[in-house]
């Protein structure tokens, strides 16, 4: 039997507000979108919002007919990735494999680790102590025999909490849980489930497989699998990451096209400097139109690989002109990088001007590495309308 941890932030991202800005403590807090945009979702909700019935993916004007009284953040996103890097830091300090599944979860495999750490259950409160006492987090963890029951079982934990459900014991636990428990049971299916008088996952267990293979098809398999404590046990390895892009959509659909470019610009500029904090050059450049009706279109250009903002504007540009042929306001603009190559620095005898210009770029990686993105920026670049 495998031994796998699931490890969540709980409300991560506003844990991580809470410790820049510790008089948030104990209050309702919204992070997302901002009810004056008028548009968008909650990406997260503290406890205390969560009394006023919000929750992650409600509509923002929603959640503030129902609490107007909350403090609603858009979000410090470079801070987040900071502490997410930290946690899993901590983590590659016990666990001998690791899968991300998002940036506040992880899995853990500590398969045939008893003659090392001892209790599975004490050393999870040991990680918990320590993610806490050093980055001021809070989490909950939940073990079991399979990817599945783990994350399950954290769910169950929450806040702050640890359930261990021994091998054997999964069908038991997980009997007398409401079968949205599952995870990937949404609204649909959940709807599908009670219509036929399925409530609690025993429900499930009392059924075949077969019925459900022929009700739900391979979900419905999978499902009943589920329901029977059986999982994927196995982490996911690691994976080189395929693509990086940058979207922006407005708070109002935008008609001034330079206004547009503008934006594009700064949006390559934040996937540039990702492309040198990975060390690697695309080769291919992509851009993303979305029209205030909701049409959308997408452009792609191959070039010979770069991490250049000026290279990979001029490229994104031309693209963005060339496909905007509509008399429509535009939702949003985005820009999205593949086909990477790791870069490769060679010591030249002679600094011709594209030496000189990496050189630069790399310095301002490290800059806005130190002291943020925001601490240098680059005058507009120009494109000239003929090209």
């Amino acid at each position: 039997m495998r031994t796998i941890f699931h490890l969540d932030l709980d409300t991560f991202f506003v844990s991580v507000e809470r410790i820049l800005n510790p008089s948030l403590n104990g209050k309702p807090v919204i992070v997302g979108a901002k009810p004056e945009d008028g548009r968008g979702v909650i990406a997260a909700c503290s406890y205390e919002a969560r009394e006023y019935g919000l929750h992650s993916a409600m509509p923002i004007k929603q959640a503030y007919r129902l609490c107007p009284n909350g403090i609603y953040l858009h979000g410090t996103h470079k801070e987040y990735s900071r502490y997410s890097k930290a946690v899993k830091h901590i983590l590659e300090h016990y666990a001998p494999q690791i899968e991300q599944a998002s940036i506040d979860e992880f899995y853990m495999d500590f398969t045939g680790t008893n003659h090392i750490y001892g209790s599975m259950y004490m050393l999870a409160i040991k990680l918990q102590k320590e993610i806490l006492e050093k980055l001021s987090l809070p989490c909950s963890i939940g073990i079991g025999s399979n990817k599945t029951i783990a994350k399950i079982c954290s769910d169950y934990a929450k806040p702050k909490g640890v359930t261990y459900v021994l091998p054997g014991m999964e069908r038991e636990f997980l009997s007398p849980l409401p079968v949205e428990t599952i995870p990937g049971v949404g609204k649909v299916m959940l709807q599908n489930l009670h219509s036929k008088g399925i409530y609690k996952i025993n429900d499930i267990t009392k059924l075949s497989e077969d019925y459900f293979l022929a009700a739900f098809g391979k979900f419905g398999s999978a499902l009943w699998r589920k329901a029977n404590g059986k999982g994927q046990e196995y982490l996911n390895p690691p994976h080189k990451r395929k693509s990086i892009s940058k979207e922006r959509t407005y708070g109002k659909d935008e008609n001034n096209r330079a206004k547009i470019e503008t934006t594009l610009f700064k949006l390559v500029g934040e996937v540039c400097q990702l492309l040198r904090n990975k060390n690697w050059q695309a080769a291919t450049v992509s851009i993303k139109l979305r029209y205030s009706d909701f049409v959308t279109l997408t452009r792609a250009k191959s070039i010979k690989p770069t991490d250049d903002d000026k290279t990979i504007f001029e490229t994104a540009v031309k693209l963005l002109r060339k496909a905007d042929t509509r008399r429509v306001s535009i939702r949003l603009v985005g820009i999205h990088l593949t086909k990477f190559n790791e870069f490769s620095e060679q010591e030249e005898i002679f600094e011709d001007e594209e030496i000189i210009r990496k050189k630069m770029f790399r310095a301002i990686t490290k800059i806005r590495d130190k002291f943020g993105y925001s601490a240098i920026h680059f005058g507009d670049i120009k494109v000239s309308k003929k090209d």
